[in-house]
């Protein structure tokens, strides 16, 4: 029985990092949108399977919004969302979402400019890779490429 006690110490262990990294994801976010936009609830849907209670506002000024987080002009998307201190821009897949904040890095937000194929909330398969950008004070760089 002791020999397995490092074993069953590793898998807690294993199985706590595991836990921590979906924890990562901060509880709430609100989504803007325009109110025609169907695309930006499946995105929503999306945050909730990821245990994020999301808050859907379609009755704003979108430019102004983009504005106030830092958008770089020309790499924006259809929705806006405010989450934890970041902001996120368009259909970002959820891996980069859950890497921004398990990195934690010192930006505004991350984004994903159009609204490509095979992202959270945009049916069909992937076409290209993804280049997910970051971005502060409306300049951006590189985030990764999914």
């Amino acid at each position: 029985m002791q020999h397995m006690t490092p074993k069953l110490l590793l898998s807690g262990f294993m199985l706590i990092g595991t836990v921590s990294a979906q924890a990562a994801l901060p509880p709430e976010a609100t989504l803007y949108k325009n109110p025609q936009c169907g695309c930006c609830d499946e995105y929503a849907r999306h945050l909730e399977e990821l245990g994020v209670d999301v808050t859907v506002i379609d009755d704003v000024e979108l430019g102004d919004i983009k504005q106030q987080a830092g958008v770089p002009y020309g790499l924006g998307s259809c929705h806006t969302i405010e989450i934890g201190e970041y902001w996120i821009e368009g259909h970002v897949p959820m891996e980069a979402v859950q890497a921004l904040f398990e990195q934690q890095p010192d930006v505004d937000g991350i984004g994903l400019a159009g609204m490509p194929i095979g992202t959270p909330g945009m049916p069909g398969p992937q076409k290209a890779p993804y280049d997910v950008y970051s971005f502060t004070d409306q300049e951006d760089k590189a985030f990764m490429t999914l």
